[in-house]
């Protein structure tokens, strides 16, 4: 039976067994118990590497890295030749991660010197590699600039005459790009919305109150006077996990009616990164669009553009990372306490069980910073009990310690119990920390049926490491 206490979208399952494809891997399957990825069951793998459990299923990662590159050139390339994939490492980077970026063919876009030295360490050409971010250090800028790194992002006026006397010392040309702000209002949650004007992101197209021209404007005729500037092109990005295409759209329209203006001026912007944000699918109430049509509607969307402003279409560029990373990765926990709770509701009282689990907002902050949703399955089992409104919740000593906040799970399921949650791939790593001192977990990939780690588990000696007077 429904429980009136469940968001209006989540629906009582059949099955509680199932594993939706439109959420999980397309490695992940159940046998006649435990859900397993590419054939190896989630039992044999906390046996092997313990809970919980980051489990990255590689050949879906690479799968989804090649699509990008495959659908958008496809649909781009008769339009404006040949588009670069950027793979955003804010979602998802290690060393090895950035090796399958780099042997799929794809870019990397860094946020960090940390991210960086990852691509680099990783084997990445310094070409293929850019550098954002909204306050950039003086050593991230000489690590970008000495390296000569594909495009570095330039985000304020202050910013770009700081590259400009850096390169100058250098003797170097550096490659900038400008990130500018579109005024777009992005159909997402406030603190991954970044193309509006309120926020801490970009050079904005519009003026200032008594101001003649923009500070895009302003900063693209300063990089093109520049002798140690060389302007790449243009940058936006309008958030994260973004399922409505207008916002992409209209993003574009403001772009090259810029790109056009300034052609007027004979000042040539060569290439437009329209960024990522693409959403996928956490939940039964999400329906995200594939990168085929994604790339078809924005091709047709920008081929109409040009037209109208009567410009040659720039070099296209984007950067998925989420819809690559997240989907390929899940969770094993293991269940510890449950209880059931009572909750009033229009003067009625309703059942709640939470289950706890061995992890939490130290290995997943993304429900306590943006409410974020996710599903979870019985993994080690099939059972046969009804489906209790369920919230799993982790360890941590915060009542905001939510790991699922709505979930049908079997009435049964109990201490010892492994739970499985899925699209974690992107921004559980990337956001993990050491909250409560419980060490973080392993990383282990899955190429063909064979699962190896790539990122050990920390442990009490770890937490120790930084203690200097230990």
């Amino acid at each position: 039976m429904r429980s009136p206490l469940a968001p209006e979208w989540l629906t009582v399952p059949d099955d509680t067994a199932a594993v939706d494809h439109n959420i999980f891997s397309s490695g992940v399957a159940r046998d006649d118990q435990e859900v397993t990825i590419q054939g190896v069951s989630v039992s044999q793998l906390v046996e092997r590497y313990g809970s919980p459990l980051w489990v990255l299923d590689e050949n879906d990662f690479r799968a989804r890295a090649r699509a990008y590159a495959d659908e958008f050139n496809a649909a781009f390339g008769p339009l404006c030749g040949e588009v670069d994939v950027y793979y955003a490492s804010k979602a998802l980077l290690t060393v090895q991660v950035a090796q399958w970026v780099r042997d799929e063919g794809l870019c990397i876009d860094t946020a960090s010197g940390g991210e960086m030295a990852v691509a680099m360490r990783a084997g990445l050409e310094p070409v293929k590699i850019g550098l954002h971010g909204n306050n950039k250090s003086d050593d991230e800028l000489h690590l970008a600039i000495s390296n000569r790194i594909g495009r570095i992002v330039v985000d304020s006026l202050a910013e770009l005459d700081r590259v400009h006397h850096m390169a100058q010392e250098l003797g170097i040309t550096a490659n900038v790009m400008l990130r500018l702000t579109p005024g777009v209002d992005a159909s997402t949650h406030h603190h991954i919305a970044t193309a509006h004007e309120d926020q801490k992101f970009g050079l904005s197209l519009t003026p200032a109150p008594h101001a003649d021209t923009s500070v895009a404007y302003q900063a693209v005729h300063k990089a093109a006077a520049s002798d140690h500037i060389k302007l790449v092109g243009l940058h936006s990005h309008i958030g994260s996990q973004i399922f409505d295409s207008q916002g992409f759209e209209t993003a574009a329209t403001r772009m090259l009616e810029f790109i056009a203006l300034l052609a007027e001026e004979d000042i040539s912007i060569n290439e437009l990164d329209i960024g990522g944000g693409y959403g996928i699918a956490y939940t039964e109430a999400d329906d995200p669009a594939g990168p085929a049509v994604i790339a078809k509607n924005l091709a047709e969307h920008i081929s109409q553009e040009i037209t109208r402003l009567d410009i040659a279409c720039p070099r296209i560029s984007i950067e998925p990372g989420r819809s690559i990373a997240g989907p390929a990765g899940l969770t094993i926990y293991t269940v510890g306490t449950t209880k059931t709770v009572w909750v009033e509701h229009e003067g009625e009282h309703y059942p709640r069980r939470y289950v706890a689990v061995d992890g939490g907002m130290s290995d997943n902050p993304r429900p306590v910073l943006y409410d974020a949703d996710y599903t979870a399955v019985l993994a080690n089992r099939i059972s046969a009990a009804e489906p209790a409104f369920s919230r799993v919740v982790g360890k941590h000593c915060e009542s905001g310690d939510i790991v699922v906040n709505a979930v049908y799970l079997p009435a049964d399921t109990d201490d010892g119990d492994l739970v499985v949650v899925p699209a974690t791939g992107a921004y559980g790593h990337a956001m993990s920390s050491n909250y409560n001192m419980l060490p973080r977990p392993a990383i282990v990939a899955i190429k063909d049926g064979h699962a190896r780690e790539i990122i050990r588990r920390e442990t009490t000696e770890d937490l120790f490491a930084r203690e200097v007077e230990l």
